[in-house]
């Protein structure tokens, strides 16, 4: 196989001129020698991987079998905190604003449905065009990526529906809660809410991706992840985009009926405070639902196209099932330790008149995040231990450190947030005494300063991910040091002329 360098294809003198290393670039990037590669040319192994479970052979489809079943109990767990919810006892005159405010973000999401079938439309449009003229793909593959790029936008919209029907329930449910005085239902039910939204999103996100894993022929099944990475990432970018924009105009729109006309903000009279729940929901349910969606919809394709890249085909098989089977079990530890806590804090709560609201959240992240570096151990172990040289705790230690960034990022960020936070209480007197120019100054500070925490952090934890990511780690990838061709090993890159 001949091998050309993009060294040789681009001259060294620094002095050419810049119209001239343009056209190189150029004709580089347009020489049939050049290969590149993409999503669609993955070739997913096939997953005949066996584990041992208490002396029983168990395949690995079987388990990612289960894991959709375990994706179907995750909805019906989400299905049911809504349920619960909406059972929730609360006054008519709330249910009736509630429902108001619903029917406005009914007709705001359904306007945002058909501006997606616009920008779907012309997306389909670029990829037919670049996928069947330039990339020379067949139709049956190209209606495939269309068909999941569908499917990933109907995804974003159907969990950011849901997520803005729950909340305007359980807003209604604890302004009624409120009344009666007692702090714990107002704990309980938001979370109640949050649970059920980000529980579902994750699990309709896992089932559309083991469906492709499954189901899809492993030779079409690099097509139909593009296409549902590209679909869910229009979603969310377009729900996310134009949600923030909405809840900023209906804001403004509602202080300036309260400068102009004198009435406050949340008066009922003020015609603007429908319209400002609504773009509050639309900001802060409607857009991070979709972006959550998406996320992990995202990182998820990535995961699946560097483990079919960068790792030895032996090792393909395992490490995929592995990856999955861990994004499963992440469902399970979150509702375990969903209950778990809850329990902690109503024993320790209930019939207080006052709690620290900021505690049993805090208490929920670290249990959830210990549960799941240890069960991320232990199945690791388990099944990862018979590929040797100590992957399963290489692996499990560089899963944990973004684990402990999930835990540590709302620790530091409560510390210049929180109202016991000592920030502030700088804010609020720079507030009384130095009016308008020290309290955004006072604000930049704090601002500036929680970044740079948050940011030791995590370049902390990602340092220490990269050491443990050379404790040998390369022994299981195709390209290893000593097994790479002599120009691989160098600066320039080389480009295979074959494909």
């Amino acid at each position: 196989m001949k091998r050309v360098s993009i060294a040789d294809l681009i001259p060294t003198k620094f002095a050419l001129p810049a119209a001239a290393v343009a056209a190189v670039a150029l004709a580089a990037l347009a020489s049939p020698i050049a290969a590149r590669a993409s999503e669609l040319d993955l070739a997913l192994p096939a997953l005949d991987t066996s584990y041992s479970l208490f002396g029983t052979p168990v395949a690995g489809q079987t388990l990612l079998m289960i894991g959709l079943g375990v994706c179907v109990l995750g909805m019906l767990f989400g299905w049911t905190m809504y349920r619960q919810v909406k059972a929730l006892p609360a006054h008519k005159s709330m249910t009736d604003v509630s429902n108001i405010i619903w029917e406005t973000c009914k007709t705001y999401i359904i306007q945002q449905g058909r501006l997606l079938l616009v920008l779907e439309a012309f997306i389909a449009a670029c990829m037919i065009y670049y996928f069947a003229v330039l990339q020379h793909q067949g139709p049956g593959k190209v209606l495939l990526i269309l068909m999941w790029s569908v499917i990933g936008i109907l995804g974003s919209y159907s969990v950011a529906w849901f997520g803005i029907r729950m909340n305007t329930y359980a807003n209604s449910r604890t302004a009624f809660a409120s009344l009666r005085g007692k702090p714990l239902p107002l704990y309980e039910i938001p979370l109640q809410a949050g649970m059920s939204i980000g529980v579902l999103l994750i699990c309709v996100e896992l089932i559309m991706m083991l469906v492709i894993l499954l189901f899809v022929p492993r030779e079409a099944a690099g097509a139909s992840f593009i296409g549902f990475a590209i679909g869910e990432s229009l979603g969310a970018s377009a729900l996310r985009i134009a949600g923030g924009i909405f809840t900023k105009i209906a804001d403004i729109g509602s202080d300036l009926m309260k400068v102009v006309f004198r009435i406050k903000e949340d008066d009922p009279r003020n015609p603007g405070v429908i319209a400002d729940c609504t773009g509050d929901n639309a900001g802060d349910s409607v857009g991070p639902t979709a972006d959550g969606f998406e996320t992990y919809g995202v990182t998820g394709v990535a995961l699946i196209t560097f483990i079919a890249l960068a790792v030895m085909p032996e090792h393909k098989a395992h490490l995929l099932v592995w990856i999955f089977v861990m994004r499963i079990l992440m469902i399970a530890t979150s509702i375990i330790a969903f209950s778990v806590n809850g329990a902690i804090a109503r024993s320790q709560n209930l019939g207080k008149d006052k709690i620290d609201f900021e505690a049993p959240l805090t208490s929920l992240v670290w249990t959830t995040s210990l549960l799941s570096i240890f069960v991320t151990f232990v199945v690791s172990r388990w099944m990862l231990a018979d590929l040797g040289s100590g992957l399963w705790w290489k692996l499990s230690s560089i899963i944990s450190c973004g684990t402990l960034a999930a835990a540590l990022i709302p620790e530091l960020t409560k510390v210049f947030t929180s109202s016991n936070s000592r920030h502030t209480r700088e804010i609020v007197a720079a507030t009384r005494e130095g009016g308008a120019s020290l309290t955004i100054l006072s604000g930049m500070v704090a601002g500036n300063f929680s970044v740079f925490w948050k940011a030791l952090a995590i370049s902390g934890l990602l340092l220490g991910a990269y050491l443990f990511s050379l404790q040998g780690l390369s022994q299981f990838s195709p390209c290893r040091r000593s097994a790479c061709p002599p120009r691989a090993r160098g600066r320039s890159r080389s480009i295979p002329t074959d494909r």
